[in-house]
């Protein structure tokens, strides 16, 4: 009955335990125990909180790193769609520098084949060359050279053709920037003449050179161009 009694007591009484254990040298090693179980469970809770930052701070690296890689994702497409459209852009213009090359050894030789089938002066060929321009452009003309206007007295124009109203001035040299203004001028005066005789506006002004210094040639495109007169020019020679 005693050792019955001992053992009920051991298991429910805590108090009784552990005087029993101190009795025995076990309290030291009882609280030791507690103690290490504390210190560990509060390891435990310093690890989880000081992981748990390290995680948050992981995560919100690893997200402001994914943007970053999406920021230079999105320019890298920018950039490869940059280089195709430039490269689309050099594609469009290397064909029209061809066709323009095409276009001008075509007007060489039209100058040419019309040199060697009239045998007459630059006017008659610049006429022959204004009529296929037209022609391309979808109007069969009758183009004349050498006409004489009854306008303001008399006004002789090299190139003419009235529907659609077209002018032209031609020359066979020209060697300086001053021969070339003056061409330009003869030109506009042409026009003005044409246009009063038949009552509208001209569709084309055509200035023709059959030989031309090449710093001249460079100046008279670009005096062309602003003026809005078609340009044909012959052979470029070398100051």
């Amino acid at each position: 009955m005693l050792k019955k009694e001992l053992l009920e007591l051991l298991e429910k009484d805590e108090e009784f335990r552990l005087a029993v254990a101190g009795l025995l040298g076990l309290r030291e090693i009882l609280e030791e125990l507690r103690k290490l179980r504390r210190d560990f469970e509060e390891y435990v809770k310093q690890n989880e909180e000081r992981w748990g930052k390290f995680f948050e701070e992981w995560e919100r690296r690893w997200e402001e790193n994914r943007k970053l890689w999406e920021e230079n994702e999105k320019r890298w497409q920018e950039n490869i769609k940059r280089w195709e459209e430039n490269e689309r852009r050099w594609r469009e213009n290397d064909k029209k520098w061809e066709e323009q090359f095409r276009y001008n050894r075509w007007i060489m030789s039209a100058l040419s084949d019309i040199r060697d089938a009239l045998g007459g002066g630059f006017e008659y060929y610049t006429a022959r060359v204004v009529k296929l321009l037209l022609k391309e452009r979808g109007f069969d003309c009758d183009v004349k050279a050498n006409v004489t206007l009854p306008v303001d007295g008399f006004k002789e124009i090299d190139v003419i053709c009235f529907n659609p109203l077209v002018v032209g001035e031609a020359t066979v040299r020209l060697r300086s920037v001053e021969e070339a203004e003056g061409q330009l001028e003869k030109l506009a005066a042409s026009v003005q003449a044409a246009e009063k005789f038949a009552g509208k506006k001209a569709y084309m002004k055509v200035l023709a050179v059959e030989y031309i210094d090449q710093g001249v040639a460079d100046y008279l495109r670009k005096r062309a161009e602003e003026l809005g007169v078609f340009l044909i020019l012959g052979r470029e020679i070398e100051a």
